[in-house]
């Protein structure tokens, strides 16, 4: 398969839109994007997105934040307690 620049778009990112169009171009087969997720998934292909990280980024500070803050943000929840989403009604305790 050419790349996206070749087969016309004006940036480096397949989508299954554009992988459908270029099969409903070459093969004259039309697919929904919904088939050609199948299709793709059938032969093997995964979605792979690209890890960018930030040049400024600083390995350092982010382990020391998810030590220290994280766990103060990521509270256990409680397991069980009275309460109703209604704000009419509210839980009897």
């Amino acid at each position: 398969m050419p790349s996206p620049t070749a087969a016309g778009w004006s940036d480096q990112c397949w989508t299954l839109a554009r992988i459908a169009e270029v099969v409903r171009r070459r093969f004259g087969v039309e697919y929904t994007l919904a088939g050609m997720d199948l299709l793709l998934h059938r032969i093997g292909w995964s979605v792979q997105v690209p890890s960018r990280k930030a040049t400024e980024r600083d390995e350092e500070k982010i382990a020391a934040w998810k030590d220290e803050q994280w766990p103060v943000i990521k509270r256990p929840r409680r397991t069980w307690a009275p309460g109703s989403a209604s704000r009419t009604r509210p839980a009897r305790a």
